[in-house]
Formats: structure tokens, sequence, C-alpha cells
């Protein structure tokens, strides 16, 4: 039996019906071979009786033959791959979690390794082996294992999903196709399956793109961190250098301080030593001249004290007191003086760091130029768009949303949304003008107020040496010297709006705290002639980081 069964191939105990090993085996009169409840049940509803392998009718139902020799050959191939199947799966890892499990296996469940569309099931490489080797299995389809092998069928019609329908955008069976998706654009899942791989292939490159750019991103932000940190530690290096230069003058001039007035008070003491012992020594002839005195009137000798008299009468040299006084020192203006002094070296230690500060904004320079488009008409602008005045004759001019019409201003070409920038702007000669910054969205016609919380962040000179920021109420600015070019800065992200004098290295005003969020433009105004006081032109400059 054992030599026999090695002649026979593995196709041989299957029954063609069930697709498995013979179960109780049967012959027909065509001498085909089924398990016994298959092809009962297959003539049970199927009439005229009929084989299912070579189709030959019969007109009466045939008679089952119990076939003894398939029936010993099959049992002991099922005892064979039983023990092949335990043998193997020794050798095989259990399904983990996660992984997909043998859905033959009857005890411990190996992990799949592939499932069949057409069984609906998942197999392990024991189970796997006869859709590997045998005929009738090798049509299956197989693909990775995956879970939930029923939802690859159609609930409807209980077929498996091979077609696509585009117009529904829905996985249908091919009896589908008949009935809802009749007149839909149905196409083979194969088809459609490239057509989406190739999007998602698209995807892929586009979400790699993105990934891409936010790394960038990342370095970027990480980059500006770093140099944040770089300048906050020179800032900070700068700050303690700067306070500890002010704490020591501070100590400095007060250790001076202390010595001017105990020098003082040293002074008044020696002269008032001087004096007492001077005083000390004559209450000492003093005493002495007393003591003789009163020796020689207590004397019974008339001629000693008659020859003696003369001597003892006449009082021993002294000094008159009467004028001499010791004056307390005058320590009045000594402290004054000293923080005088103080003051005018915390003044060279500012100026040292406006400055130092000046450099570093005038770092962020811009080229600014006039837009004629936002100019009022009485304004005269340069050719290169650099100078701006007041002209006697009002133009005539196309009244456009942007254009200023009652204040005569004008704006800059250029807008800046973030970062920081710079600009200088020439005064000199001029009696009246005003500068700044304003948000896009200002309004242009009619009165305006020129405040922050219309858009406007601004400073302004009126009466030749009168200067106001406009924070409204405007505030009075006190400057030690005129300015002559008028620098300004802007810090989007912090909110931050300065105005320095450039020459003296002076900030003149800051707005802080401030919240843009839209556009900001740079903003002129050179004033009205002022009686030809104030004709000179406002001229946005170069800048020159040597000065």
């Amino acid at each position: 039996m054992s030599a026999a069964s090695c002649l026979l191939t593995e196709d041989q105990f299957l029954c063609s019906i069930c697709l498995d090993v013979f179960t109780d085996p049967v012959t027909i009169p065509c001498g085909h071979n089924f398990c016994n409840a298959c092809i009962t049940e297959h003539w049970n509803v199927n009439v005229p009786y009929q084989c299912p392998n070579c189709k030959k009718l019969f007109y009466t139902r045939p008679e089952l033959q119990v076939n003894t020799f398939i029936s010993e050959m099959a049992a002991q191939f099922r005892q064979s791959a039983q023990q092949k199947t335990s043998s193997s799966s020794s050798e095989q890892q259990a399904a983990k979690p996660g992984e997909v499990p043998c859905d033959a296996c009857t005890g411990t469940k190996l992990k799949a390794l592939k499932s069949c569309l057409v069984c609906l099931v998942s197999y392990c490489e024991t189970h796997l082996e006869p859709h590997l080797t045998m005929s009738g299995l090798k049509r299956h389809q197989l693909i990775d294992p995956v879970e939930n092998l029923e939802g690859r069928m159609c609930t409807k019609h209980d077929k498996q999903l091979e077609l696509f329908c585009k117009t529904d955008q829905v996985c249908v069976c091919m009896l589908c196709t008949y009935s809802d998706h009749k007149t839909h654009d149905v196409v083979p899942l194969e088809e459609e399956y490239v057509g989406k791989k190739a999007e998602l292939g698209k995807t892929e490159t586009e979400i790699q793109q993105m990934i891409q750019k936010r790394r960038l991103k990342i370095d970027e932000i990480k980059h500006t961190v770093e140099l944040s940190e770089e300048d906050a530690d020179r800032e900070i290096a700068e700050g303690v250098q700067v306070f500890t230069a002010l704490k020591e003058s501070v100590e400095r001039s007060q250790a001076e301080l202390i010595d001017t007035i105990k020098e003082k008070q040293r002074k008044t003491e020696k002269q008032a030593e001087g004096f007492i012992k001077e005083l000390e020594q004559e209450i000492s002839e003093l005493k002495k001249r007393s003591t003789e005195v009163e020796q020689l009137s207590h004397s019974e000798d008339h001629l000693h004290l008659l020859q003696s008299f003369r001597t003892l009468n006449t009082a021993p040299p002294t000094k008159d007191w009467t004028g001499v006084r010791v004056s307390p020192p005058s320590y009045e203006g000594t402290v004054v003086r000293a923080v005088n002094q103080l003051e005018e070296t915390l003044s060279k230690q500012m100026k040292k760091l406006f400055e130092a500060e000046l450099k570093r904004v005038q770092q962020s320079a811009v080229d600014v130029t006039l837009d004629p488009d936002t100019a009022n008409p009485h304004l005269i602008l340069s050719d290169d768009g650099k100078q701006v005045k007041f002209g006697d004759v009002k133009k005539k001019l196309p009244d456009n949303p942007e254009r200023f019409d009652t204040h005569i201003n004008v704006l800059a070409k250029q807008s800046f949304s973030s970062g920081r920038f710079y600009f200088e702007v020439q005064v000199k000669g001029k009696t009246e003008w005003y500068l700044g910054v304003v948000r896009e969205s200002i309004t242009r016609k009619g009165n305006i107020p020129l405040i922050p919380q219309k858009g406007y962040w601004t400073i302004w000179l009126m009466n030749e040496n009168e200067y106001r920021a406009f924070t409204g109420p405007p505030v009075l600015l006190s400057l030690k010297s005129q300015p002559e070019k008028v620098g300004v800065f802007v810090d989007y992200e912090e909110g931050l709006v300065s105005f320095y004098d450039v020459k003296s290295a002076a900030l003149i005003y800051s707005f802080t705290g401030c919240c843009f969020t839209e556009k900001l433009y740079p903003f002129f105004c050179p004033g009205l002639h002022d009686g030809g006081k104030n004709s000179a032109p406002l001229i946005i400059s170069p800048v020159n980081h040597t000065e």
C-alpha cells in the first residue's frame, strides 16, 4: 500500500466538488469518484443526474458504490498530511497580535502566509501547500494575508468584488453590473488599481515634498532660535559689561564723594586740634601763675611780696581768642557736583550704547521710494522718488482710493509684513514734518487723526523745535538737539517702532507693544511752506553705516 501510494499524485485524493481530500469516497457508473455527501447534495440540486467531471447523463439516479481502495488511500494520505502538518507546525511561529492567523489551524493558530480570494481563507505554510501543488487549487488567487476576507465579497450577491464602479466610487461584483450599476462606468479592479496606484505615487511624492519643506522649516526655525540665542548671549554680555561699568562708576563716585567730605572734616578737626592745643598751653601757664599769685598772697614777708608783686601782677602773654572760631566745612553742592559728574559719565556710556544700537538697526536698512499714486496733489516728488516737498499749486491728478486728498501725505511703494526694516530721512532745514509708518488699511480721505488706533505710528516737528509723538494724546518730546537726519526702525514681530537722531545716535521715541496684522508702509509729510521757512524737502537718504 505504501509503495502504491508513492505512485499516486495528491490530486487523485481530491474530490472535484469540494476540492478537499475524499471523505467516504463513492464511485458512480462512469468510474469517477466523489465524497458521498458532495455527490448526493449535487444530485439533490441538479436534475437530470450528470457526472460533474465527464458530464455523462443518467436517466435514473445511479446507486452509489463505496470505493474501499480510494477510501483507504485517502485515509492514509490524510494521516500523512496531519503528521506533516504537526511536524511543520512545530517549526512555524504562532500568530502574534496584529498578524493574520491561519484559519485552517485547529489548535495553536499559526501565522498565515497567504489568503485565498476564492476560498476566503487564510493559510499558514503547511495548509497553503495544496494551493501551491494541486492543479485545481493553483488557479485560485492568492494575496498577502489579510483579515476580514468576507469584506471582499459582495454583501448583496455573495460574489467576489472584482470590478470598480467609477460612477459611485465603490467595488462591485459582476452581478452588480446587471442591477444597481447597470449604466455606470465600471472597470476591472486591476485597471482602477493601476490608476489609483499612480495617484498614490503622486500623492506620496507630494507628501514627501511637504515633509521635506517642513523639515527645512524646522531647520530654519532651529537656526533662527540659535541666532536668537547668540544675539541674547551677546546682548546679555554687553549689558553685563555696561552695568558693571556703571556700577563701578557709581561706586567710584560714591567713594570720591566720601573721601571729599572726610577730607574736609579732617581739615576742620586738624584746625580745631591746633587751637585746643594752644589754648591748653595758655591754660597751663595761667594755672602756674595763679599758683604763684596765691602763694605770694599768703606771704608774711613784706619785702618779698613788694619785690615780687610787679612781676606776678602782670598777666602772662596770651592770645586774644575773642575772634577765633572753628567754622564747620560747607558740604553744600558736594553731592550735587558728584551726581552731575556721574551723570556725565552715564551720558557717555548711554551714547556708546545708542551708537551700538543704531549700528545694529542700520543692518536692517531697506531701499524706499515714494509712491506717486498715494501723494496729495500739492506734493512735488523728485523723479527718483527720494524727495518730497510742498507745492503751492494743486496738480490735477486722478482721485484714486490710494491717494491722500486732504492731508499732504505720501507713502512709500514698498510694504513690509514681517521681519525688521529701517530707513533714514533727512529733515535738515525744516520747521515742520511728520514721519513714521502706517498700516495698509488706513483712511486716506478727509480729516485723519494720526494715532496708533487708526493705524499711524508717527512723530511730528512743529514750530521749528517742538517735537511730539502721536500717541493719542500726543507726548511732548524733550530733545537735546534738533535732528538733521531721522532713522525709522520697525520690528514687525516685536511690535516696535523706534525713531533715532542719526547724527547724535540718540533715541528720539519708541512705540512699544504694537500689534501688527497687515502690511506696513513708510509714511512722509513735508508740512506746509511756513512762509518759505519750510521749503526744504524731505529726503530719503542712503544709510551710511559708518556714521
